[in-house]
């Protein structure tokens, strides 16, 4: 699992949060989830991502983006595509992914890191 905080810029920017509740078993999941971690990172537009999964197998990856565009196209990112699919058929009991505009971010409480 990825720690720490993204550093993003001013905003205004995009969030895509996926919230999950994994299935039993890895199945190739940890290979898949690190791989898709570090390709989110090198995408166009990608400014950073967030993510934690707790014992329970419910997890939050929150992924940021400059723009709607660039959410766009990492979702249709071919090995993007081959994750979705497989999550759906092997790794997720249910999902929820939402997008959201940043209008507003603050740190504390030593600042912004």
């Amino acid at each position: 699992m990825h720690t720490g905080f993204a550093r993003t810029p001013e905003p205004p920017y995009y969030a895509v949060i996926f919230t999950s509740r994994r299935t039993e078993g890895d199945d190739g999941y940890a290979a898949m989830a690190d791989a898709m971690f570090e390709l989110a990172l090198q995408q166009p537009g990608c400014l950073g991502a967030e993510s934690a999964r707790g014992a329970d197998g419910i997890g939050i990856t929150v992924s940021y983006f400059t723009d709607e565009r660039s959410v766009a196209e990492w979702k249709q990112n071919a090995s993007h595509l081959v994750a979705q699919r497989l999550g759906k058929e092997r790794w997720y009991e249910h999902y929820e992914l939402r997008i959201a505009k940043v209008e507003r971010a603050y740190s504390g409480p030593e600042g912004r890191l």
